[in-house]
């Protein structure tokens, strides 16, 4: 990743992200950890914690930025000839979360404070309505801690913001199973304040796998037939029951953007697979809470399908939300 907010002859090696890495001799996977002045994310769209920068299955890679560049300056991503330059609030790695709606957010005056779980309580500089592309300042991070095994590694954030009446304890842990090439992402959201937490959670699943570009070579299956708004261009990708498939390389500014709708109110149909034909290899991602809403956002470097469920918290109530990633080979043709 490289920094463009210095000429080259000023810039300097940027010092390695604290990080930490696991794996089950399956599975090999480098973790980003949160980190208020050195952490590769400091943004305040997404959860800061669980941020996967590689994962390795059978010789293929999984993950990694699906940008060229970063600017602190740019507030989502551009493209710039062959480089995809992304704001400080986009450039992340990995399956990564982002709690939706900003909590208090349209309630909160000029210079009042509002909540993005993960993240913090944030400040509202100005009665702009709110994007989670805009770098906001924090004013509570919280506490996080960490602590890691040869397998796992757990994050907790403890915030108690008695001025806003905002309080949490939110856990998250990401294991490997014994023997399996399979990733479990465990959470908990324990409100301990006095304001109810109603809000959303995703993951933005950024898939990149061996730096291949989004092809005719993936498929994403779903356990339902299924409906795309707005339907993507033909000429890209098409709908084929519970099937997506794309239907030419994508290429400079092309993109495949839809919310999908079909699900039922059953974590069952939480079950994404994604294959790709040209590297045999592929992934299913299962969680344990009905969808609210789903959508699929991919360009060239990148497919991210996008589950979103439910985990509004009353004050004294906990939340808790599982996701399970499966990583396998298909069979040689």
């Amino acid at each position: 990743m490289t920094m463009l907010s210095a000429s080259p002859a000023l810039m300097k090696a940027a010092p390695v992200p604290p990080h930490a890495e696991i794996a089950n001799g399956s599975l090999q996977v480098k973790l980003y950890l949160p980190d208020a002045v050195h952490g590769f994310y400091r943004g305040t769209r997404f959860d800061w914690s669980g941020v996967v920068a590689d994962l390795e299955y059978q010789g293929h890679s999984y993950y990694g930025d699906w940008f060229t560049a970063t600017d602190p300056a740019i507030p989502d991503f551009i493209y710039k000839g062959a480089d995809i330059i992304a704001g400080p609030c986009s450039a992340i790695t990995g399956p990564v979360e982002e709690f939706t709606p900003a909590v208090g957010f349209d309630t909160a005056k000029e210079g009042g404070t509002f909540l993005k779980v993960g993240v913090g309580v944030l400040r509202k500089p100005d009665n702009a309505a709110y994007s989670a592309y805009r770098l906001y300042d924090v004013v509570n991070g919280g506490k996080w801690s960490v602590k890691k095994s040869a397998t796992e590694v757990e994050f907790t954030q403890v915030l108690n913001d008695p001025e806003s009446g905002f309080g949490y304890i939110y856990h998250k842990k990401l294991s490997l199973i014994a023997g399996k090439p399979e990733l479990v992402i465990e959470h908990s959201l324990q409100n301990t304040g006095k304001l109810p937490i109603q809000a959303n959670v995703y993951n933005h699943n950024f898939l990149v796998l061996d730096k291949q570009p989004t092809s005719e070579a993936f498929r994403i299956t779903l356990p339902f037939a299924l409906t795309a708004t707005p339907p993507p261009g033909k000429e890209l990708a098409e709908i084929e029951k519970n099937q997506i498939l794309y239907r030419k390389t994508l290429t400079g500014e092309d993109r495949v953007y839809f919310a999908i709708d079909g699900f039922g109110s059953s974590a069952e149909d939480y079950k994404v697979r994604i294959e790709n034909s040209k590297a045999n290899v592929g992934m299913t991602i299962t969680g344990d809470k009905p969808l609210v809403k789903m959508s699929l956002w991919s360009i060239r470097s990148v497919i991210a399908v996008e589950p979103f469920v439910d985990v509004s918290t009353e004050p004294g109530s906990t939340s808790t939300w599982k996701y399970n990633y499966a990583y396998f080979t298909l069979p040689q043709r």
